[in-house]
Parts: structure tokens; C-alpha cells; sequence
């Protein structure tokens, strides 16, 4: 049995990040929302309670029964879940005199606690709260505090049961890593989870769960499904049918390069061209939506048929990772953003689902990959959307539009790696813009499109920041697509970050 961390969720945006932190200390964790609390605590080592965006004492914040939890097992509440523990256990939780949002420093108390252990006096903290804890219930401890607040971290005495006010999971927490160690040390967790062990177990599952079943599966060539792929053909061989779709809107010789890849890794793949199939059913289209909508179903049409074409086919893989799981739970009664690799299947197909992937964040998947023995050309890849080069042409899609994307785009792309700048960019991608603008190539006037150049770096494309890319490098991919991209006289970099924009445009 895999004993984990139970990450209870009250909504804050850094729970991903408490679940990823957990795991880079080697220890498996894992996010419910904060009302699915298990019956079983069988396999829970500890428990933590994440912040929110609600005030204890606004109507609608969210509450549990903390004697569902069993009393021999750690928790740490940590923002809302420390000031969560405070009211329910009849201390006084406060509107703040002295808001606190950025970096702080923590006056530590008693440097014998354990969960305080190495833990530096004056340490930066990192908080982001309106009300303060005033008043500690009967039998807590204040372990530290900070200039602005009387209770940065505090005990039940004869339990185990901590709060911190501050949030260690974040970079700004400077020994926010060593706080989350101790307190799995108090659990009693060892550092188990590893990308060889995540392969060993998976694969020994799938083989058992799937027998000599067959599966298909739809390949983007992008991380998560090459990583699913590689992981089934491990477990299940020439029963394992991949499906690679070109809907004309891959990067420039995506299809046959990444056909090519696939091959070599020994996979059973079909390759279907249905690039004129898609560009019809595109024509004059130029709704965002309505776009993506036609792009997914012709997907799930162009799949359907090759799947009809298999005999005895019982499941259907899927690349489908831990955010998406988690973005599709219910925290507060609404759905975050409903889930769907292949956008739906026709319910006739009636294939049962196995998602290998779907208790690993991105940059495990990765890993995995790199344990699996894939290139490092095919796991270090960019995410791109599925939908592709569809959201990247503002307005209507036609062929020639493709081609001078495709065009752009391969040029930005081999540039970063000529310079190196490839794997430390998360994400890049080249958008052709719907206006025109005037422009001199030579003696003569142009008028001709625009494209603008976008580059971000992030973790779980949640939030993302624009990347400072060198200006001399911008400079020569400008000069080199404008030189050999014909249509395009202009090229601007995209200086936005996420929020308020998106990564992509549409």
C-alpha cells in the first residue's frame, strides 16, 4: 500500500504547489477537496489544510469536522487552514489591524519544536492574509511570530497539530522546503516516490489490470501522451494501437518527424493525414470557440473511423495528468474546468479508460519519460495546444496562413535552440496577427502581415511570466523571418504575463 500526504483543498491558488513540494521531498501526496475527506485513513501518513480565498468568518468559507481526521495523525494548517483550527477549536481568528501580503520575517520562539527544526530566527517568510490569529484555544503553544502578527506558527500542546500563518510551499519562503521536511518527518514519511518506483508499480498494475485487452490511443506528440504511450507499449506491447492525427495545423514537419520519432520507439502507430478535412470544414470560421469546437469534433470523427477499424479494441488510453484531475473537482460545488484529452467520445465506442499518467504533475511526467528511456528532444518539447496553430491564426484559417506560420514559428523555434534558450522557456509559440501593416523590402512598399513572438516561463501554466529574451537574440529571429518568410514584413514580441493575459491569444 502506497502510504501518501492528504492535501485537503479550501480553494487556494498555491494547493498544486503544496502537493508538488510534497513530492520533490520524495513523498507521495495527494489533493482532494477539502469536503472528501476519506473514511479510511489507512494509507494517510499526515494531513494539511490549505489556504482559501474565503475569511473564517465570511458565510460561505468552507469548514470541516476536524474529529473526522484521525487524532494520532500530523496535520498543518497552513494560511486559512492554521486560522481554519483556531476558530473551530475556540480561539479567535481577527480582520488584521496590519494586512500582510509579501515578504515577511520570522521571529522563532522555540526552536525545539520539531516542526521548527533548523528553521533560521529572522527567516523570510512569505504571507498573504487579511485576518490574523488574536487569540490561541486552550492548550496551543505560539511557537513564532513576526513584526505585524502575534501567531505565525503555533502547537496543540499533546497533539500533533501545527499552524503556520505564511505559506512555506512558495520560493519566497526561503526555508518553507525544510518546515514541509520536518513536518513529514514528524509523519514518519520516507522518500519513496521516485520516478523508477512510479515506473516499476505502473507498469506491474497496467499489465494485471489490462491482461491481454487491446488499447488505443490519440497521440498529439506532445509530453503527456508520449509518456502514456511509451508507458502502456512497456506494459502492453502490439496490443497498444497509437493514433497520430495531422489536422494541418501541426508545427512545420511536425507529422512526419514526429511519425518518425514514435517509430523508432518502437510503437504501433497509424498515421492519418486529414489536413484537407479540417482546413473545409475551418473555412471561413473565425470564432475562437466555434474553432476549437470544429477542431475537437473533426478530431473525435477522424478518431472514431480508425478505431472502427480495429477488432476487439476494450480501452482507451489517455495522457491525462494531475491538474487536469484536479481543475475537474468540485471545491466549491462548481466544476474548475471540466476534462477531456480527446474533447468526448462517441458514447457507442464504449471503451473503458486507463490514464497511467493521471497521478503525476508535468514536470514528473518528464521524468518519467527520461526513466522510460525517451529522447530528450521528444521530453524536453514545449506544450502546445491541441488545437494547435488554430488559436495561434487570429480570424479565419486558410492553407497559405498555416504555411507562413509554420514558417515563422520553425525559425523561433530553431533559434532558441541554436542559442540554448529552449529548455529554460516552458513555453513558446509565434501568433499571426489579423492586420496588416506597411513596410520597405528593398525599393518597394509592402503591405504584409505582422506576427508576434511569445515566450513564457511557468510550472502548471496557472500563472506564467513573459521571458526576458536576450534583445540581440529577438533581433535575429526578427531579421531572419521577415528575410525568409514570404507574406510577413513585422515582427513584435508579446512582453504580457498571465494574469491578466493568457498564454495563447485565443
Amino acid at each position: 500500500m502506497l502510504k501518501k500526504i492528504l492535501i485537503l483543498d479550501f480553494g487556494s491558488q498555491t494547493t498544486q504547489l503544496i502537493g508538488r513540494r510534497i513530492r520533490e521531498l520524495g513523498v507521495y501526496s495527494e489533493i482532494v477537496p477539502y469536503h472528501s475527506i476519506p473514511e479510511n485513513f489507512d494509507d494517510i501518513l499526515g494531513v494539511i489544510l490549505s489556504g482559501s480565498p474565503y475569511s473564517v468568518h465570511d458565510e460561505d468559507a468552507f469548514k470541516i469536522d476536524l474529529d473526522a481526521i484521525p487524532e494520532q495523525l500530523p496535520v498543518l494548517g497552513i494560511c486559512y487552514g492554521a486560522q481554519f483550527i483556531v476558530d473551530a477549536l475556540g480561539g479567535e481568528v481577527v480582520s488584521a489591524e496590519h494586512k500582510e501580503y509579501g515578504k515577511s520575517l520570522l521571529n522563532v520562539l522555540d526552536t525545539s519544536d520539531p516542526l521548527l527544526a533548523g528553521i533560521s530566527d529572522k527567516s523570510q517568510v512569505w504571507m498573504s492574509h487579511g485576518d490574523s490569529i488574536a487569540r490561541l484555544p486552550e492548550g496551543a503553544v505560539l511557537l513564532a511570530k513576526t513584526e505585524q502578527i502575534p501567531v505565525a506558527v503555533y502547537r496543540l500542546q499533546d497533539k500533533k497539530l501545527w499552524g503556520v500563518q505564511f505559506h512555506p510551499e512558495v520560493a519566497h519562503t526561503l526555508e518553507g522546503m525544510k518546515l514541509l521536511e520536518n513536518f513529514l518527518r514528524i509523519c514518519g514519511a520516507e522518500a519513496t516516490w521516485t520516478p523508477a518506483s512510479f515506473v516499476e508499480s505502473t507498469v506491474a498494475r497496467l499489465r494485471e489490470e489490462l491482461g491481454d485487452d487491446k488499447v488505443i490511443l490519440a497521440l498529439s506528440g506532445g509530453v503527456d501522451s508520449s509518456v502514456c504511450a511509451v508507458m502502456l507499449n512497456k506494459a502492453i506491447g502490439r496490443n497498444l494501437t497509437c493514433v497520430f492525427v495531422n489536422h494541418g495545423l501541426l508545427r512545420k514537419n511536425e507529422y512526419k518527424d514526429v511519425l518518425e520519432m514514435y517509430e523508432h520507439l518502437g510503437l504501433n502507430i497509424i498515421g492519418v493525414d486529414a489536413s484537407e478535412y479540417f482546413y473545409e470544414r475551418l473555412r471561413g470560421v473565425s470564432d475562437p470557440e466555434k474553432k476549437r469546437k470544429i477542431i475537437g469534433q473533426g478530431f473525435i470523427e477522424v478518431f472514431d473511423k480508425e478505431a472502427a477499424k480495429l477488432k476487439d479494441v476494450k480501452w482507451l488510453g489517455q495522457g491525462t495528468i494531475y491538474p487536469d484531475v484536479i481543475e475537474s473537482l468540485s471545491i466549491s460545488g462548481t466544476v474548475i474546468k471540466s476534462h477531456h484529452n480527446v474533447g468526448g467520445l462517441p458514447e457507442e465506442m464504449k471503451l473503458k479508460l486507463v490514464e497511467p499518467l493521471r497521478m503525476l504533475f508535468k514536470d514528473e511526467v518528464r521524468r518519467v519519460g527520461e526513466e522510460l528511456g525517451m529522447p530528450r528532444e521528444m521530453i524536453s518539447r514545449h506544450p502546445f495546444p491541441g488545437p494547435g496553430l488554430g488559436i495561434r491564426i487570429l480570424g479565419d484559417i486558410t492553407p497559405e496562413k498555416v504555411r507562413v506560420l509554420q514558417e515563422a514559428d520553425y525559425i523561433f523555434t530553431k533559434k532558441l535552440r541554436e542559442w540554448e534558450l529552449y529548455e529554460s522557456v516552458w513555453q513558446s509559440g509565434t501568433i499571426l496577427l489579423p492586420v496588416r501593416s506597411v513596410g520597405v523590402m528593398g525599393d518597394e512598399r509592402t503591405y504584409d502581415n505582422v506576427v508576434a513572438l511569445r515566450a513564457v516561463q511557468s510550472v502548471d501554466a496557472m500563472t506564467a511570466d513573459w521571458v526576458h529574451l536576450p534583445h540581440d537574440f529577438l533581433a535575429e529571429v526578427s531579421t531572419e523571418i521577415i528575410n525568409n518568410v514570404a507574406g510577413v514584413n513585422r515582427v513584435v514580441y508579446d512582453i504580457s504575463s498571465k494574469p491578466p493575459a493568457t498564454i495563447e491569444w485565443e
